[in-house]
């Protein structure tokens, strides 16, 4: 693999030399079955094609992929994230299963109204173009539109050669647990187990409970000294790294682009979710999709902001409800951003809400 051809497990003993990766015997036994992937990735890359073969040929085989899944915070993504890194091959990506559905969903609109009769093929066959290696992050099944489609679209994806790995809160059977029409679900978590290779990522630590608990969550004022701190919890609960990769939502059609996301973290400023037209649907996306935001310069609000102050208590509802971790920078304590004008009242059940989600204890359970 890359980084002057160090194995993953080099690389991951490296970081913890220089201190910015936390030991731990659990992630690193899983680094050789991600070494596998990479370097039969690599090795196909690199040999010699066929004229022949290369036109009119079978796609190549795709190695066996992994499905990892585990607890919230026991480094699942960062794992991923070094692994996809470190692939020294062109055709990869790396995307949030739940954005990914989406984009799906909205392949598949586009092709029904060219009158195909499969749908499902031309949105496989344009996903797959040039792609080797596709890591999901965070895999989960909750609605029936998905489970409905997603075992086919895995199956054309892996014929046309592309590797799968994901990560998941859940083992493949309690994918769509109690969903409706379940027993048609079944085939593809017979699907995973087969052509995946399933590891639970064991162990005790619960890293990014750990960095959060007791930790000062909400900064007031948004100055320069609440921005370092914003970077320095961005640059803990993402595993030292300093940037990270616009996530991208499709919601009815429509691409809602997050700034900075990373291991189911994303930051954003105030205006960026608030100073766009968004609405419920583009919340509730973002929701589902991330288990910690980072939201900075949350300024006073009143009449003169009303359509943004609008969008703030919705999306702090839809945050609420989903048990996302906020993490934030505000002009002022949650009880005084919004003291007149419209909708000033109806702010107080916001501003409960924003202390009680700066409990130590606060977040999604699993």
């Amino acid at each position: 693999m890359s980084d002057a051809r160090q194995t993953l497990t080099e690389i991951y003993d490296r970081q913890v030399q220089e201190g910015t990766m936390r030991p731990d015997p659990a992630q690193r036994a899983l680094l050789p079955h991600l070494q596998r992937i990479g370097d039969e990735l690599e090795a196909a890359a690199v040999r010699p094609k066929r004229f022949l073969g290369g036109l009119f040929g079978k796609p190549p085989v795709a190695p066996r992929g992994l499905y990892l899944w585990g607890g919230v915070g026991r480094g699942k993504s960062m794992l991923m994230d070094m692994f996809e890194a470190h692939v020294a091959i062109a055709g990869k990506r790396r995307v949030h299963f739940h954005a990914f559905m989406q984009e799906v969903q909205a392949g598949l609109d586009a092709a029904r109204k060219t009158g195909v009769d499969d749908a499902l093929r031309p949105v496989a066959a344009d996903l797959s173009a040039g792609l080797r290696l596709l890591c999901f992050d965070e895999m989960q099944i909750t609605d029936i539109a998905d489970a409905m489609i997603v075992g086919r679209l895995f199956q054309l994806l892996l014929d046309r050669g592309v590797a799968i790995v994901t990560t998941s809160n859940r083992p493949p059977d309690d994918l769509y647990k109690d969903g409706l029409n379940r027993p048609l679900f079944l085939p593809f978590i017979a699907l995973l187990k087969d052509r995946l290779e399933v590891i639970e990522l064991q162990g005790p630590t619960d890293y990014r409970r750990d960095m959060l608990a007791g930790a000062k969550v909400y900064f007031t004022p948004a100055d320069q000294a609440a921005s370092r701190a914003l970077r320095l919890l961005w640059h803990d609960l993402t595993g030292g790294r300093e940037g990270g990769q616009p996530l991208r939502l499709t919601v009815n059609g429509r691409i809602v682009e997050i700034p900075d996301h990373r291991s189911g973290v994303a930051r954003a400023g105030f205006w960026d979710l608030c100073g766009r037209p968004l609405g419920p649907a583009d919340y509730l996306a973002l929701a589902q999709a991330v288990r910690v935001l980072i939201l900075e310069d949350i300024p006073h609000l009143s009449a003169a902001n009303y359509n943004e102050a609008k969008r703030f208590v919705i999306l702090i509802d839809a945050l609420y409800e989903a048990k996302v971790r906020l993490i934030c920078s505000a002009a002022d304590q949650p009880e005084r951003l919004y003291i007149e004008g419209a909708g000033s009242f109806e702010f107080e059940r916001t501003a409960s809400r924003l202390r009680e989600m700066q409990a130590a204890d606060w977040g999604r359970p699993d």
